[in-house]
């Protein structure tokens, strides 16, 4: 047996010992996919594990994240700081190895994945964000980004509807740097894939512009080797479809068993006799295996080493590139970016308005920007003027006309994101972001600043009725940990939602935007960065506090000079991010909102969920209960009770309860 069949062995003992000792876990996918993932990492995969971050490495994404054994057993044998105590460790509270990948977690891990689909479409956007730092950082003779992103798939992948937005993208754009190896083994959970799937997946991708290749059998490395070696040489994404067996070589070898369970103490026994494994201890890595992946380490540091060289020439011919590129792979921000003229606006604007003129501002100083909106960037206002739309004659623009593809968009803006060097944002309407939850769930969940610019943020859509006006969604992405979001009531406040999200590098912002004009108010200003802030307050003492979000700040700055009128004492406080107010110190929070006033009133055109934390059981909330009406916005505002007349009727509601 030679060392490639020995380490190829090792990851399949190592998988099905670690998810045996977990009592739960993936099997399968390890045992049958474990031919064509060490060879890919072995022979072909640019990387080195003395530096994972590396810009100019191949990236691997195991979309199919339930197999992470397989990933873990890789991540050990190449050096990346797994130990066997890790690998014995799996799925254990607070182990580097948890049950489906982590980014940020796991050292070589390049994207959370779990949700099927959701890696084959950050592949995408790690594709495309390489292409995009190529066109614009290479020279001749100098090709400092210059790599391929490599994704494993299984069946489950490409029946999620994500992996086919994606994939029609990536064929659209000829992604030429993408190769996608599809573990093929014809079983689900349930049982066979014909049972739900029967199409020739072959045959879709061809329809979506891809190269394809077909792998007869997933043991045949040579063959693997050939058809990834043959799908370098195209200029379109390529799909290796390997046919493989699910548990390949234990007792549930083809069975639909193999998928999610441990094998059993008798079938992990049963595995190591077919492969002739004849070492008694657990977790073990003969050190024939050790010394030839060890030497192919060094190969690997050395390729690396004369990219290090290349590079210092590149700083040297190029230096204004260079420091570009490293300005962008920090994602710095010039000084004084904030300055006045940042928070300065000529005429009223509707908040998708004013969210344009700054990200045009921003596109001039920030070389790093890269996005686009799913075919709504005349409405949204997020197309970057004059930087040109990213083709596959065009590599260099910085605009992306994404298509429909709300969801795969946020998953493919997540992938330029982890890659490095862009900071990506997308763009749709507010209600859309159903459709996306997901994708903006994984942003959260790996930490990673990509700008979600959602316009269209409430009833004011107007005549396009309830299937357009969000209520829920703003308050389901306010719940969503590690989401900070934003809706501004004018320009200042949208400036301040921008330099919130660009000083944020823990996690995603969103920006809630309206399509009805708003006021620029005396008022408003940089506190909004608090999510939270006092106004104005109205009389010698303060008897009831009003707040609100976005378009309907404004009425309540109105409601205040009436009740004070009244002979009442009024706060006025825009709350443009309840989330990121309440992460303020407790006593930022206690003055803006002194415990002793307890008459409070909330004011926003969407579902009132959340609002009763800011009220109190005293308080009241005015918002919507229904799903709003098709009328024009005009029309709408006084129907549902967003009117300074009711907002003054509930606030006496309140005094006058004594």
């Amino acid at each position: 047996m030679d060392n490639r069949q020995l380490a190829i062995n090792t990851i399949k003992v190592i998988s099905a010992e670690g998810v045996q000792k977990a009592k739960s876990g993936h099997p399968g996918l390890p045992l049958g996919a474990a031919p064509m993932a060490f060879t890919l990492w072995d022979e072909v995969l640019k990387h080195n594990p003395k530096d994972p971050n590396w810009i100019n490495r191949d990236r691997f994404i195991l979309s199919a994240g339930h197999g992470s054994m397989l990933l873990y057993s890789l991540l050990h044998l190449f050096g990346y700081g797994l130990d066997i105590e890790d690998l014995q460790n799996f799925r254990q509270l607070d182990s580097k190895t948890p049950g489906h990948p982590e980014f940020g977690h796991t050292t070589g891990v390049e994207a959370t994945t779990g949700p099927l689909g959701q890696g084959i479409a950050m592949g995408v956007g790690m594709a495309m964000a390489e292409e995009h730092l190529a066109a614009k950082y290479n020279r001749d003779g100098f090709n400092i980004i210059d790599h391929y992103t490599y994704v494993l798939v299984g069946d489950g992948c490409l029946m999620e509807g994500i992996s086919n937005e994606a994939s029609s993208f990536a064929g659209t754009n000829e992604l030429s740097k993408l190769i996608v190896l599809y573990d093929s083994n014809n079983i689900t959970i349930e049982g066979g894939t014909d049972l739900a799937f029967k199409e020739s997946v072959i045959d879709r991708y061809k329809a979506l512009g891809w190269e394809t290749f077909y792998v007869e059998d997933g043991r045949d490395t040579q063959s693997i080797l050939q058809a990834i070696n043959e799908a370098k040489k195209s200029s379109k994404p390529s799909l290796i479809e390997v046919k493989t067996k699910i548990g390949a070589d234990s007792p549930r070898e083809g069975m639909a068993k193999a998928h999610g369970e441990p094998l059993g103490d008798d079938g992990v026994k049963s595995l190591r006799e077919k492969l002739e494994w004849s070492y008694e201890e657990d977790f073990y890595v003969p050190h024939e295996v050790k010394d030839y992946i060890s030497e192919g380490n060094i190969k690997r540091e050395e390729e690396h080493k004369k990219w290090q060289s290349l590079y210092a020439e590149y700083r040297e011919k190029y230096p204004e590139l260079a420091e570009e590129l490293e300005f962008s792979l920090k994602r710095e921000l010039p000084q004084n970016l904030f300055d006045d003229n940042f928070y300065t606006f000529e005429k009223d604007d509707a908040s998708r308005g004013y969210s344009g003129i700054i990200l045009n501002r921003l596109s001039e100083k920030l070389p790093y920007l890269f996005g686009g909106s799913a075919d709504l960037a005349p409405s949204n206002k997020t197309e970057m003027k004059n930087f040109g739309y990213f083709k596959p004659d065009n590599r260099s623009g910085s605009n992306i006309n994404y298509g429909v593809r709300e969801m795969a968009m946020a998953a493919m803006a997540n992938g330029i994101s982890l890659h490095g060097g862009l900071l990506p944002y997308v763009a749709t309407f507010l209600v859309f972001s159903d459709y996306f939850k997901p994708s903006i769930r994984l942003s959260a969940l790996m930490s990673q600043q990509v700008l979600y610019i959602l316009t269209h943020d409430s009833i004011g859509v107007g005549e396009d009725g309830p299937t357009h006006q969000p209520i829920e969604q703003l308050c389901m992405l306010r719940a969503t940990p590690n989401i900070s979001t934003f809706r501004p009531a004018d320009g200042k406040e949208t400036a301040s939602a921008y330099e919130y999200a660009l000083t944020n590098k823990t996690g995603p912002t969103v920006f809630a935007l309206t399509r009805q004009k708003l006021e620029n108010l005396e008022e408003t200003g940089r506190d909004a960065i608090y999510g939270g802030y006092v106004l104005k307050d109205l009389g010698e003492r303060l008897d009831i506090i009003l707040m609100a979000s976005g378009s309907e700040v404004k009425l309540i700055c109105d409601a205040a000079e009436r009740l004070n009128k009244l002979g009442y004492g009024v706060r006025v406080i825009s709350m443009p991010s309840p989330d990121v107010f309440m992460k303020q110190p407790q006593s930022y929070r206690d003055k803006v909102l002194p415990n002793e006033i307890r008459k409070r009133v909330s004011v926003e055109a969407l579902s009132t969920m959340g609002w009763d934390r800011l009220v109190g059981l005293d308080g009241k909330c005015i918002g919507m209960e229904s799903f709003g009406a098709s009328a024009p916005a005009e029309e709408l505002f006084p129907k549902f009770g967003f009117t300074v007349e009711n907002i003054v009727e509930e606030s006496l509601s309140l005094l006058k309860n004594e």
